[in-house]
């Protein structure tokens, strides 16, 4: 559309010191003297565009109408790049992709210290667009639900928002079943639909404190020794335990934070054969029975 096209021409002039024509064409794929006439209309808006003759001539916005830059200092306007930035990267939010030309305009020069891109995180990003569509339009959605009994069940639900927690996606809103608001992990979501109904949203907003549901058994100081082949994969899944590198290769990794017990179990387990518990002795004998139970379905 005409009006995105100048808002974004806008934009690229307000990040650039001097743009051409031919550039701006290219970009929008239209002709050069469509672009004539947008620069036409974005000065007749009342914004100040100089032309720049040359060799390297083109489009500039005068110095003076750019942002303040003593509006937000570095810090802030990093921060606000990174926190868009990874919005943008998930839901493809144009919007968050014009605001962040806009800031970048203040900080041109600086390369971000901290990119954080959601989007490259495992998640079914159709669902996470319907969801956010139906927030936005106040839209009833419907789905069955895998709870972490492996009970299955329908739910209606008013949607309020969703939330990145404990590396995966969740669904906070009004259930209708329970008549209290929940939160859903987006992984356990089955056959989502979207309702034509809309709500009103007349129950108090409480964000459901959810951490409760991860205390589990838990365990601290549980010694591991990994093989040589098997260190990399090791420094990922325990990167703030004690890893201490030893003479023959292997690698001695001690717990120091508490680790959930069912967790560990599954993660040892991935290495195969080349881990080893060294202890405690109750961990050793849970990870045999494990492995028996395993052992016996293909006796």
């Amino acid at each position: 559309m005409k009006l995105e096209r100048l808002i974004s021409i806008t934009y690229a002039l307000l990040n650039n010191d001097v743009i051409s024509a031919s550039e701006l064409a290219n970009k929008y794929q239209v002709s050069q003297r469509t672009i004539y006439r947008d620069i036409e209309t974005i000065c007749a808006a009342g914004i100040p565009v100089v032309s720049h003759q040359g060799v390297n001539g083109g489009y500039g916005i005068i110095k003076e109408y750019k942002m303040e830059k003593s509006l937000l200092n570095a810090n802030d306007i990093e921060s606000l790049i990174t926190l868009l930035h990874s919005t943008a990267t998930v839901f493809k939010d144009e919007r968050a992709t014009e605001t962040i030309h806009r800031l970048q305009t203040i900080q041109r020069d600086k390369m971000p210290s901290l990119t954080i891109d959601l989007g490259s995180w495992r998640a079914n990003n159709a669902i996470l667009h319907n969801l956010r569509a139906a927030i936005k339009d106040s839209q009833v959605i419907r789905f069955e639900y895998l709870n972490a009994k492996n009970e299955r069940a329908n739910r209606i639900v008013e949607p309020v928002s969703l939330l990145f927690k404990y590396y995966t996606w969740y669904l906070h809103g009004y259930c209708r079943a329970r008549k209290d608001y929940r939160v859903f992990k987006l992984t356990r979501m089955i056959d989502l639909v979207t309702l034509t109904e809309t709500y009103q949203r007349i129950h108090p907003v409480i964000l459901q404190d959810f951490s409760m549901n991860y205390q589990k058994q838990e365990i601290v100081g549980a010694v591991l020794r990994i093989s040589g082949r098997s260190s990399a994969h090791a420094l990922d899944c325990f990167y703030a335990e004690d890893n201490y590198f030893n003479e023959d290769g292997t690698l001695t990794v001690t717990i120091i934070n508490p680790i959930e017990v069912d967790w560990l179990i599954e993660t040892i387990l991935s290495f195969g054969e080349d881990v080893e518990v060294l202890e405690p002795l109750t961990l050793r004998q849970l990870l045999q029975n494990k492995i028996e139970k395993m052992l016996n379905r293909y006796l």
